[in-house]
């Protein structure tokens, strides 16, 4: 496991701001040496911290413009209940994020479609048709003024 210190902090946050910086322009942001930097990000790569790398989208570029949180609630309290759900949402395209979740419901989904339409049809002909769904609350997102999701 990488030493998690100030130096890696910076790393980390240089990098999930910007994965493509060159390790010359990281290595000045966060001071250190350039041969030094890359042995310290080589380290978090190997440990795990570091993952991987994504490319972040422009979701109204590729026509994706209803975004939703769906809490789900399930009619059954069970791992097969659950196993089950979890592999019908697996199937969904709109469906980009799925949390099992604590408190009144099991799962929160984050939904992108292309409009209001395209959701309907997802609520409707997806979610509504999968057996163990017992509560299904929407929640539209009208703005992300702060979003670091890669």
């Amino acid at each position: 496991m990488a030493k998690a210190d100030q130096i890696n902090e910076k790393i980390l946050r240089e990098l999930s701001r910007d994965g493509r910086i060159s390790n010359l322009e990281l290595a000045d942001r966060v001071g250190l040496s350039p041969s030094a930097c890359l042995r310290r990000v080589q380290d978090l790569e190997k440990s795990g911290v570091i993952a991987g790398y994504r490319a972040v989208l422009d979701r109204s570029k590729r026509g994706i413009g209803f975004v939703a949180y769906i809490t789900v609630g399930l009619n059954q309290h069970t791992k097969e209940a659950q196993e089950s759900f979890e592999r019908a949402i697996a199937r969904a395209p709109e469906v980009v994020e799925c949390h099992n979740i604590t408190g009144s419901v099991e799962y929160l989904l984050r939904v992108e479609a292309t409009d209001l339409v395209a959701y309907k049809s997802f609520h409707t002909d997806v979610l509504g048709t999968v057996p163990q769904v017992n509560s299904i609350t929407s929640y539209v997102v009208m703005g992300s003024p702060k979003d670091e999701r890669a």
